[in-house]
């Protein structure tokens, strides 16, 4: 194998990782047939995440909300949620941002309001960002029926399902103020519909292609070291 070869091969393994749909072997344990058939179905043509279908909903990523989360680390959340919001914006998939009373809670993370220049933030004073009519107005307007979430609250994502549209919750990209309090928010996402999702798997997904013109950009969002070294190598040797 050539190097060139080696380079297409490892990006596509970089895609399939990210995604989370490499295949399992005959040695990987056993898995509830209900759960792989759900799984399965998941990742069918019409159940995908696309460029076409989904749209991207930031809640509440707000200066002094952030200094109460505890389940994870504040500088993985702020490179998490900022790399899924350049992603998305390379991709152009539409974006809603929204905040909860700033005089009390203080405005948008300057990492993440840096890379939404020229997006409208919407200001509320409601606890669920659903019961904001401006919210889910913006959000529908889209016309997409795949929303994507990510924030300080569970509610929304819950709530949007009753309008029918398919919520999906970037877990590694949002924030609790106790483990206890993610975890269960987790479970009753889950048993409500919502689809749990990593921030990288949702903008691969979308991305589809590593031959897309958008690759180079949503890997390069996304700072995931050993994609920028396979690309990086890559181009070099495109020019050898």
């Amino acid at each position: 194998m050539n190097r060139r070869e080696f380079l297409n091969d490892s990006a596509a393994v970089i895609a399939a990782t990210a995604v989370g749909v490499a295949g399992a072997d005959e040695t990987s344990p056993a898995r509830s047939p209900s759960l792989h058939a759900k799984g399965a179905n998941e990742m069918t043509p019409a159940k995908r995440l696309t460029r076409d279908n989904a749209v991207l909903l930031l809640v509440d990523h707000q200066v002094g909300l952030y200094t109460g989360i505890r389940d994870i680390d504040l500088l993985t959340l702020k490179h998490n949620v900022v790399g899924l919001t350049r992603s998305m914006l390379a991709l152009k998939v539409p974006i809603i941002v929204t905040t909860t009373s700033e005089q009390m809670w203080g405005p948008l993370i300057p990492e993440l309001a840096d890379v939404l220049r020229g997006v409208k933030t919407i200001e509320r004073t409601t606890v669920n960002a659903w019961d904001e009519r401006r919210v889910a107005d913006a959000v529908k307007s889209t016309g997409r029926k795949k929303l994507i979430v990510t924030g300080i609250s569970t509610f929304p994502a819950i709530a949007a399902l009753a309008d029918g549209l398919e919520t999906y919750a970037v877990i590694d990209a949002s924030g609790g103020f106790t483990q206890t309090q993610v975890d269960m928010g987790i479970l009753r996402m889950q048993q409500a519909g919502v689809v749990p999702v990593g921030y990288s798997n949702v903008a691969v997904e979308i991305l589809a292609d590593n031959a897309a013109s958008e690759a180079e950009a949503v890997y390069s969002a996304l700072s995931m070291p050993f994609s920028g070294l396979v690309f990086g190598l890559r181009q070099y040797y495109s020019h050898a």
